[in-house]
């Protein structure tokens, strides 16, 4: 659903930077359903389970399978599909396997910030359950909102600078929250990283939509697929180091990530340059 969503939306937009806002804003509805779990169980537990939580958050996910019965969607670009070869010949571009890269180490980020968060304000700065939960919705909400910002932003920056950007956001918002000795200081932390690390994942998108138009669906189930390794492998990494020296050290491993996605979308730029 992540890759068709995300197809669909770069499909309808020919013009690069609308892409990418595009994205961006798809991104936003996404953070919705992430912001309303951890809001939902920060305000409701003590009055439901997490089974009937979980129960409210099924039957939510029923309204958007009905509605897209009802949507006329427009025909695929490549109708009859694409051989295997070519498929391969897409996934050897070195553009395309710079942003798998990029999306490994920003997928294992976020997967490795949404999973841990909580349990590194419980257990290291002593923060109740209720209160890491709101600040977990925080983080998502100060995601969404950047998210709606550089909806508009995008139509007239480019995306690959804000990549850059988000990156060095996100290792810098990452170290504070690791120095924080206090609940507050790493509410205003996490808030930043929300802020940091809204950009990456979509305008990644949207640059290979960008730089590869008829052959989007391929390309982002490529990208798509090696960021859901990184979201397997890397959490594990982390939880492996953590379990030896700490929260502390194995949430360091998001540092070490996001400078990669730094150092990788530089080498993005270039390569896009060189072959464009």
């Amino acid at each position: 659903m992540n890759q068709a969503a995300n197809t669909l939306i770069a499909d309808l937009h020919e013009d690069p930077r609308r892409k990418s806002a595009a994205l961006n804003l798809l991104g936003v509805f996404f953070g919705i359903g992430a912001l309303l779990i951890p809001f939902t169980i920060g305000s409701l537990l003590q009055r439901l389970s997490f089974g009937g939580i979980l129960y409210i958050a099924l039957v939510l996910s029923l309204i958007p399978a009905v509605f897209s019965v009802l949507l006329a969607f427009p025909r695929p670009r490549q109708h009859a599909g694409l051989p295997l070869s070519e498929v391969v010949r897409l996934a050897r571009e070195p553009l395309v396997l710079t942003l798998s890269l990029l999306l490994f180490f920003q997928s294992g980020n976020e997967f490795i910030i949404g999973g841990y968060l909580t349990s590194y304000l419980t257990r290291d700065l002593g923060a109740a359950v209720a209160t890491a939960s709101y600040l977990l919705a925080a983080y998502w909400a100060s995601l969404m909102l950047a998210r709606i910002i550089l909806s508009r932003a995008l139509l007239r920056q480019g995306g690959a600078a804000l990549i850059g950007a988000g990156a060095l956001g996100v290792a810098g918002s990452m170290a504070f929250l690791l120095q924080s000795r206090s609940v507050a200081m790493a509410g205003v932390a996490i808030v930043l990283l929300g802020f940091s690390i809204a950009a990456i994942f979509p305008t990644t998108l949207g640059v290979a939509g960008a730089r590869y138009p008829s052959h989007s669906g391929t390309v982002f189930g490529i990208l798509i697929g090696l960021a859901l390794a990184g979201g397997m492998t890397l959490p594990w990494v982390a939880g492996r180091i953590a379990e030896g020296r700490g929260i502390r050290a194995g949430l360091f491993i998001a540092i070490v990530n996001a400078l990669a996605v730094f150092i990788l979308q530089f080498v993005a730029r270039r390569t896009n340059d060189a072959t464009a």
